[in-house]
């Protein structure tokens, strides 16, 4: 007797996915939903991101830049409240230094 036999799919299946190659505005790449959220300038939203740097890169500018503040400003009149929201955000950046660090990205100095 023949034994049977059935698939379901190809025995090769496969589809190479690179989300660089086209472009759609708030499209979906994979299972990945990428929103862009609502705004009432998109293209000039678009010409910044690309031109000025992603969201990661904008705000991990403002980090920065809010660590010099903060080396700067004297902040011993603060309540414990906002000496607590100064705290978690400085642990976060010193974080994010540290992922960066491992993955061989060059950090600026820190006095």
């Amino acid at each position: 007797m023949k034994s049977f036999s059935f698939a379901v799919a190809p025995e090769k299946l496969w589809q190479a996915i690179n989300p660089w190659t086209f472009y759609q505005q708030g499209a979906q790449f994979g299972f990945i939903n990428i929103d862009l959220g609502s705004t009432p300038a998109p293209q000039t939203e678009q010409t910044i991101l690309d031109e000025v740097g992603s969201y990661g890169r904008q705000i991990g500018r403002l980090g920065d830049a809010l660590e010099v503040l903060l080396r700067h400003v004297p902040l011993e009149n603060l309540s414990k409240d906002e000496t607590d929201a100064l705290d978690v955000l400085k642990g976060q950046l010193a974080e994010i230094r540290q992922i960066k660090e491992r993955q061989g990205r060059k950090q600026p100095r820190r006095p």
